[in-house]
């Protein structure tokens, strides 16, 4: 699982437990800017992975890591698919962020509110 909270003028997704040990990443800080959106999704997890580059994908128990897919990449770390958020990024690494928090909704809220408008 994964926290995410907003330090300042970025968006920090602080991998959880054993989720660090499966996706190969403890932290990912992506400034408020190159955040587009956030959505809590979870038919997100029927969708193609992709190549996965490291990381780890046991279906219906756990797709974690990094999965490049048509010249995206994509982060997981999503157990329980009810739970997932997608967080779209511009201007970074990784296109999206597909992340399972424990409150969806307060989630999706948070980064609402702290994304710029223009």
């Amino acid at each position: 699982m994964a926290r995410v909270q907003v330090d300042g003028d970025a968006l920090v997704v602080v991998i959880e437990g054993l989720d660090k040990l499966w996706a190969l990443k403890s932290r990912l800080t992506i400034p408020l800017p190159n955040v587009r959106g956030v959505t809590h999704d979870p038919g997100m997890i029927r969708e193609a992975k992709g190549i996965r580059s490291p990381g780890t994908h046991l279906p219906g128990v756990i797709t974690a890591g990094s999965f490049h897919l048509d010249d995206e990449w994509v982060f997981w770390d999503v157990q329980n698919p009810a739970k997932a958020v997608v967080i779209e990024l511009t201007d970074e690494r990784y296109a999206r962020l597909v992340v399972q928090v424990d409150d969806p909704r307060a989630t999706v809220a948070l980064i609402e509110g702290a994304i710029p408008r223009a």
